[in-house]
């Protein structure tokens, strides 16, 4: 068999055999979305989780397209401050992210959370798809089940359409790590959870 014939028999041979070879799958990443008043807040509590892949903060729930942080903040438009969950189902599952979320707000307000009052503050989960509407109801049925609040305020609806808040916001617990600590200080969000679940946060 000559050089050429046997480089040929070869080729022939590994292209072959690649069709039988595991093929690598893009990653696969799932989306939930929450609102527990801060995003800045509720991004960390997320970002911390093995499996999440990316946080980012933002708007939901209003009627204005494209709103700005000032917007917002007025309270004018509808919309609440919330953050979206990209992460691997494969590595964590939506019922963690629901305890994730439970365990770092106060259910036993309405709108507001801590010291940012307005219903652009207020605690909801938005599920996008049946699957998670029905894991989450559940998950507030269980914790009313369990006596410790008289009322929960946290609504869960139908995700609507998420806008991105400005950049100056997303990772604003590692960029501005001071005024992020000085913020949750000041604002009582440890020890009111510490107050609700017994626990204070990390």
């Amino acid at each position: 068999m000559t050089w050429v014939n046997w480089s040929r028999n070869t080729a022939t041979f590994l292209v072959g055999l690649s069709s039988f070879l595991p093929v690598a799958h893009a990653q696969q990443l799932d989306e939930a979305i929450f609102g527990g008043g801060c995003f800045w807040c509720m991004e960390e509590t997320f970002e911390k989780i093995r499996g999440v892949k990316s946080v980012d903060s933002g708007y939901t729930g209003g009627r204005t397209p494209s709103p700005t942080y000032e917007q917002v903040s007025q309270g004018n438009t509808g919309h609440v401050e919330v953050v979206r969950v990209q992460y691997d189902p494969r590595q964590v599952s939506y019922n963690t992210l629901l305890k994730a979320f439970w365990t770092n707000i106060d259910p036993t307000v309405e709108n507001r959370q801590f010291c940012d009052v307005g219903a652009q503050y207020r605690s909801a989960i938005y599920y996008l798809n049946s699957e998670q509407h029905q894991q989450a109801k559940r998950s507030k049925e269980e914790l009313q089940g369990t006596g410790k609040f008289k009322k929960i305020y946290t609504t869960i609806e139908a995700a609507q359409p998420f806008y991105v808040a400005e950049e100056y916001h997303q990772d604003f617990y590692r960029k501005n790590p001071l005024r992020y600590q000085y913020y949750k200080t000041t604002c009582g969000r440890e020890n009111r959870l510490n107050e609700v679940w017994g626990y204070k946060p990390k």
